[in-house]
């Protein structure tokens, strides 16, 4: 009995490997009208994504950047007066700040 130094191969006496194929999965009709009304009996959300904003890109010279944390509620009133006056948020911030200052002046006189 001799004694291999060599690592054992363990496909040496296998001559040709047997081929293996992959059996077809049988396909499963799918009703998406009855997805979709489980959907709806059930109040699961739709995976489509929000429509995007509109771009608002405005030339104002204005280089500095205020970040703030806000309710989505009061994100969503800004963004709808800055559209209704078609303004940038920097502008809107001005007029709302100057509203402010006025409104504070007038009473602390």
């Amino acid at each position: 009995m001799s004694v291999s130094r060599g690592r054992a191969n363990p496909f040496a006496e296998i001559d040709e490997l047997p081929s293996f194929e992959a059996k077809p999965k049988a396909s499963k009709p799918i009703v998406h009208e009855q997805i979709e009304r489980i959907a709806a009996t059930n109040n699961f959300p739709s995976r489509q994504a929000p429509q995007p904003r509109p771009t608002r890109r405005w030339k104002t010279g204005r280089n500095q950047q205020l970040n703030i944390k806000a309710t989505p509620q009061v994100i969503e009133r800004f963004y709808k007066l800055a559209d209704a006056r078609r303004v940038p948020h920097g502008e809107l911030l001005d007029r709302a700040l100057d509203a402010l200052e006025k409104i504070a002046g007038s009473t602390a006189e």
